[in-house]
């Protein structure tokens, strides 16, 4: 159970001022150049000790990530750009982060960039968060003000410049590589890999994107030390978190709770428990919608970390709780997610662009049941000819829902078709 003073985003409901005074008051800035005073160096080996994760979904190391930053600048500038494309379904956290607490978001945009020897940053904001958009560069704005960003940055004898870009709401997106691609202007597609983007990313030039949380969190981190933020959770899964939690629970919330949480202490303690009684629990898909659902009886156990989901063949994502009661259709439940990849897919990589239609088409059938049994096994054999067959992840995304409808729910899929068989054999005999 986290305790109130150790949240990191002591401003998540925006009950309190967002401005830059009311985040002041409430221990941010304090210090900044003192911290940058320590170097790069230092920056990075608390980001590696603190056992931070990167939030985004992946879960790579952070401070790991900086590393592969070039120590020396061969004449290019680095970047730092930072993922603010929150467009996976269910997921919300980062929005929170950026409308009501966006100075932690600033402050650790200028302490990282410093820590790769960035003098830019950029951040990538999602089309349809307008709103958001201009809470951030309100925030921005009052930081330039302040003196806090561009020419000495925080009096840290630091030059950085902080740059909001607006998406046009393309899920792709927020694919590092594809968003890279976009905020140079051009169609957001993914890049090959390598070279990576510590080598070449943004106009060729060494770039590390991260997510929001991810950033985020570093300034608290380096005032109050590693050895705190790695204290809470369990090993290699250190930390807190923020946990978007929706679908079918009492009172669906975004939260901040120590990393390594058992879901049903998640779900009963901040949620008001599963819709109906925990036992009304059908499934629950952990960390976002690309990531496999997990059924009643393994949810029953689950800890909410990146290893132990991991290990349930599912994974934390970006830790959006989609809650399914009993109530709940999966088959249709996943059909709309196959629905969603097909759309969002950027069609470079012909698994993904033939594949994600061929997968809804078949769940289109499922669904209604006009399908034969053989073909869930044609279904999940399409599945593994897209996942890791692309340049990027979306293919596995689209893949993996549906691996876990038929591993927890085949039987519901069988006993449709069935079902739809024996009631026309019925309709005919009748006549």
């Amino acid at each position: 159970m986290l305790k109130d003073q150790d949240r990191i985003f002591t401003n998540l409901y925006g009950m309190h001022d967002r401005t830059l005074a009311g985040a002041k008051s409430r221990g941010h800035w304090d210090g900044t150049a003192g911290i940058i005073k320590k170097g790069r160096d230092w920056i990075i080996n608390e980001a590696k000790a603190s056992g931070l994760r990167g939030r985004g979904g992946a879960g790579f190391p952070t401070g790991l990530k900086w590393s592969f930053m070039p120590k020396e600048s061969d004449g290019r500038p680095a970047y730092l750009v930072i993922n603010a494309d929150e467009s996976e379904p269910g997921t919300c956290k980062d929005r929170e982060i950026m409308r009501h607490d966006p100075h932690t978001l600033i402050e650790g945009a200028l302490l990282a960039s410093f820590a790769m020897g960035a003098h830019a940053c950029y951040i990538y904001i999602r089309g349809e968060f307008i709103r958001e958009r201009e809470a951030l560069q309100n925030a921005i704005d009052e930081c330039y003000d302040a003196g806090l960003l561009g020419k000495n940055a925080a009096k840290s004898g630091w030059d950085f410049d902080l740059y909001l870009a607006h998406g046009a709401g393309a899920y792709i997106c927020g694919e590092e590589t594809a968003l890279l691609e976009s905020l140079e202007g051009k169609k957001g597609m993914p890049r090959m890999k390598p070279p990576f983007p510590a080598g070449a990313g943004l106009y060729g030039c060494p770039t590390t994107v991260n997510n929001v949380e991810s950033i985020a969190v570093i300034p608290t981190i380096l005032r109050r030390g590693a050895d705190w933020f790695s204290s809470m959770g369990r090993p290699n899964n250190a930390g807190t978190k923020l946990f978007g939690i929706s679908g079918h629970v009492m009172s669906p919330c975004v939260v901040e709770e120590e990393m390594s949480i058992p879901l049903r202490e998640l779900l009963e303690k901040h949620c008001g428990g599963v819709r109906g009684g925990w036992d009304n629990l059908k499934a629950v898909i952990p960390g976002g919608s690309s990531v496999p659902l997990l059924p009643k009886d393994i949810a029953d156990e689950a800890i909410m970390d990146f290893d132990w989901l991991r290990e349930q063949r599912s994974g934390l994502g970006t830790a959006a709780v989609i809650v399914m009661d009993q109530s709940t259709d999966v088959i249709k439940a996943i059909w709309r997610l196959s629905k969603f990849y097909k759309h969002e897919s950027c069609g470079q990589c012909t698994p993904c662009r033939e594949g994600t239609g061929w997968m809804m088409r078949v769940m289109d059938r499922l669904v209604s049941g006009e399908a034969e049994v053989e073909e869930i096994d044609m279904l999940l054999d399409v599945t593994k000819q897209v996942e890791g067959h692309t340049i990027c992840a979306l293919g596995d995304a689209a893949a993996w829902p549906i691996q876990g409808l038929v591993r927890h729910f085949r039987n519901e899929i069988e006993d449709r078709i069935k079902h739809k068989k024996t009631g026309r054999v019925s309709a005919v005999a009748a006549e």
